[in-house]
């Protein structure tokens, strides 16, 4: 969706966009396994549970950290990683004033997996944070760009968003294009770069407290 208003529609672009969002749901899962078991809630894969001895209902009644749990989680990340990278290319085909919020807003999350790994994949009596000192560089790094250069994408869309980048498709070509963020730039007098990202990093934590607080209105 924020591809589509960023004035995208090619549909590798459109493809990575998902590869990205389905990263950072892998990534939320991962960090929430604790606090989703204590709602009923359970997003593992149950087959990797399975492969693992461990037995989902049985876990879910009683949640616990366990040495296997961590193998799941630890695989989950490594999937939500694989995913990162696949996006990477569809970054860097935005439009130039999208790429530096997209690409800090994938390097939050990404670390979000990192920061759960440093504490042994332990989801359950923990909840990973990441700290401001660490938000503050990789904003650095986002807002100048210099990213290496993505390889070539060589994978298409997971079936799964296959269904969704065939309408958006469909609905481009049927319709006139909407003005787009660059098409608009000066008419909405755009902040600086430097304070759209924070605008964003904020947007986020902002949306986690509110989750956090019980507020029930959006799933960071």
């Amino acid at each position: 969706m924020m591809a589509l208003l960023m004035g995208v529609h090619e549909r590798e672009t459109l493809a990575a966009a998902c590869d990205l969002g389905v990263a950072m749901q892998l990534t939320n899962i991962a960090r929430d396994v604790g606090e989703d078991a204590r709602q009923g809630r359970l997003y593992l894969p149950l087959a990797w549970l399975r492969e693992e001895g461990i037995d989902p209902d049985l876990w879910l009644a009683r949640p616990r950290h366990l040495p296997a749990l961590a193998r799941v989680i630890e695989r989950l990340l490594g999937a939500a990683e694989a995913l990162y990278s696949a996006a990477e290319p569809g970054i860097s085909a935005l439009p130039a004033s999208c790429r530096p919020g997209m690409r800090a807003a994938r390097l939050l999350y990404a670390e979000i997996g990192r920061e759960v790994a440093r504490r042994s994949f332990d989801s359950i009596n923990q909840r990973a944070v990441v700290s401001w000192q660490r938000k503050a560089r990789i904003l650095a790094d986002a807002m100048v760009g210099r990213a290496p250069r993505p390889p070539a994408r060589v994978r298409g869309p997971a079936p799964e968003a296959a269904v969704l980048i065939d309408c958006a498709a469909e609905c481009h070509a049927a319709r006139p294009v909407p003005p787009t963020l660059e098409s608009t730039r000066e008419r909405l007098r755009w902040p600086r770069i430097e304070d759209r990202i924070i605008w964003l990093i904020d947007l986020f934590e902002r949306l986690e407290r509110s989750e956090r607080a019980g507020g029930g209105v959006v799933n960071s």
